[in-house]
């Protein structure tokens, strides 16, 4: 009995351990100027990146994006599954940037 139920415990660990809590697709690289994200109504991300050609909605688990608002920038990552919703901008999990 014991040992079902530290194999359930060591598979319930494993499990958890490798499921994402986010999907995320292949990573990107997109130019442009990161902003605040201010009132939207989409209301996800917590700072946009306005490039030539469209806009995406940012987060990073990693870096802190207020650094950067206002410059012009590089920014690496990856699209998040399931976005976008309510007529907003693809959203993006930024792991990398860089100012050019």
């Amino acid at each position: 009995m014991k040992v079902f139920f530290l194999s359930l415990f060591t598979g319930l660990i494993f499990f958890a351990a490798t499921c994402d809590r986010e999907k995320t697709q292949e990573q990107m690289q997109i130019t442009g100027t990161i902003e605040s994200q201010g009132i939207t109504s989409y209301q996800y991300g917590t700072h946009v990146l306005n490039s030539e050609d469209d806009f995406y909605a940012l987060k990073s688990e990693k870096l802190n994006l207020d650094q950067f608002i206002g410059k012009e920038v590089k920014v690496s990552g990856s699209k998040i599954e399931g976005y976008p919703v309510d007529g907003g901008p693809d959203y993006i999990l930024v792991t990398e940037v860089k100012e050019q």
